[in-house]
């Protein structure tokens, strides 16, 4: 009898336990089915945004210093 009584007494927190671990898994799923979206989304919108920026800000930098460039040769000749 005490071994049953032992059982029975058990009982409630093997339950609890399954009921967490199936709890803390289902979590761990949706979490790493998230984490996939977010990677997707960064290397799909994201990414390519900032190499869109990037490739503007070379391309303005470049015609900036073009003209420093051609300012600097002007003032050059002229003295």
């Amino acid at each position: 009898m005490t071994s049953q009584h032992d059982a029975n007494s058990k009982a409630p927190f093997e339950k609890f336990g399954r009921k967490m671990d199936e709890g803390i898994s289902d979590a761990a799923r949706k979490l790493e089915q998230e984490s996939d979206r977010m990677i997707a989304y960064l290397n799909d919108e994201v990414v390519p945004a900032i190499r869109q920026g990037s490739t503007r800000a070379l391309l303005t930098a470049a015609e900036q210093l073009s003209r420093l460039a051609e300012y600097m040769e002007r003032n050059r000749r002229g003295k």
